[in-house]
């Protein structure tokens, strides 16, 4: 295998700094996420789930989009039903019908789902589902567990908080995934004054003891909205998200990623009763209805109704899953890889070991990785696109790689063997 190198990619971004801040417009597609010198920084094009770089380099990609591409690129369904509505037109004076029909196909399948707005990314969801909430119920305080966006509501309770006015920030707080009593505690600290649980279904972890259901009791009981945050698991767990994997039904969800195949979209769903106030709170956008990105979401959907998507992404998942956590046993990695998650989102966690910190460890691994011809970053995003051999050129990949990390550990060459920078930490919330 010839060495992978990255020089038009170090090229570009150096022109690419010049008008971008981080030369990207997302924080996880930047060189802080991916170690500048030892990976690709730009991507050229994509199809099925290959990718080439500027380099010209082919990689099989395991980020898709950062879990946007659910299908795959450039599916020629998808591209069809784009560009057959693109003769048509875009954007335009009134509302199309388009954004009817996949109202109506995400309540067909969501449980929650009995009116549906849309907007174009995570952000507007989840920020237009506490408006609604507070709306709602006249209360302000919410409570957060996982990942929600940019917005001052949610970002001011992270570590990257600048620019955030300190009244926002004490609105919001955080509680740990399958700790009741650590959601318990806000309620108490704050009663009556809990407008919104606003949480992750899943992320790493499965819910344990009945977890999803005592959220929702103590919802309940405070008179709070419960909001699912199914940017991620929506259209990727089931159809109808983690809530109907789970059985447990929100007052609110929020979906995007996967619901258009890499187009910008994403929807807030939920009771009518709390949805109809959307006459009265302000959002709007000029583009929450444009036409391209909603005929890709119909073909997306239709798509997942009629074929086997999610049930392949899931087969491939648990074969990934089988095989990595054997030849993890096999390499004795467990001291510093790991795996959890859901067959279509596994995580890989990487710790501190060996005197060495776990972004170290993860730069030197993902730098290796990507000489086996895998784009990889925090977890494995499957597409309907992976296929079985893919699944078995990664943990080939896998099982050249672990023995590298395990000896750079044991040798205690970092310096000699890492030949990049190192990653940069955004900030934690799985």
């Amino acid at each position: 295998m010839n060495k992978k190198t990255f020089q038009q990619s170090l090229t570009f971004l150096n022109r690419a700094e010049k008008s971008i801040p981080l030369g990207s417009q997302t924080f996880s597609k930047s060189k802080v996420a991916f170690p500048k010198g030892v990976t690709p920084l730009f991507i050229n094009q994509g199809k099925g789930c290959q990718v080439w770089d500027l380099d010209g380099n082919q990689f099989t990609d395991y980020v898709s989009g950062l879990l946007a591409v659910s299908i795959g690129y450039c599916d020629n369904d998808i591209d069809q039903a784009v560009i057959e509505q693109l003769k048509s037109g875009v954007s335009f004076s009134l509302p199309h019908q388009l954004e009817t029909e996949v109202a109506e196909l995400i309540i067909d399948s969501v449980p929650c789902a009995e009116m549906v707005r849309f907007g174009k990314n995570g952000t507007d969801a989840t920020s237009a589902a506490i408006r609604l909430a507070r709306a709602y119920n006249h209360k302000e305080h919410i409570a957060v567990c996982g990942y929600h966006g940019w917005q001052d509501w949610y970002i001011g309770s992270t570590t990257r908080d600048l620019g955030v006015p300190q009244s926002t920030k004490a609105l919001t707080h955080k509680f740990e995934y399958n700790n009741i009593a650590s959601l318990t505690a806000i309620f108490e600290q704050f009663p009556d004054q809990i407008s919104a649980v606003m949480l992750e279904p899943m992320n790493i972890a499965y819910p344990e003891k009945d977890f999803l259901e005592q959220v929702k009791t103590l919802c309940q009981q405070h008179n709070a909205v419960l909001i699912f945050d199914e940017t991620i698991t929506g259209f990727r767990f089931s159809i109808g998200g983690a809530q109907q994997l789970f059985g447990v039904t929100p007052d609110l969800a929020t979906f995007g990623k996967g619901m258009a195949n890499g187009y910008p979209i994403s929807a807030v769903v939920g009771k009518r009763e709390i949805m109809t106030l959307m006459e009265d709170i302000f959002f709007s956008g000029t583009f929450a209805g444009e036409t391209l990105s909603l005929a890709a979401s119909k073909a997306v959907l239709t798509k997942m109704k009629n074929e086997k998507v999610l049930s392949h992404i899931h087969a491939m998942g648990e074969l990934l899953h089988t095989q990595l956590q054997a030849t993890i046993d096999q390499y004795q990695a467990h001291k510093w890889l790991s795996i959890s998650g859901h067959p279509s989102w596994l995580f890989f966690m990487i710790k501190s070991c060996g005197g060495y910190s776990d972004l170290q460890l993860k730069s030197y691994f993902i730098q290796e990785m990507i000489q086996q011809g895998i784009l990889i970053n925090a977890s494995h995003n499957l597409s309907y696109a992976h296929k079985e051999k893919d699944i078995q050129s990664l943990v080939s990949a896998y099982k050249h790689v672990i023995p590298l990390v395990n000896e750079m550990i044991k040798q205690q060459d970092f310096d000699q063997r890492f030949h990049g920078e190192v990653l940069q930490p955004v900030f934690k919330v799985r």
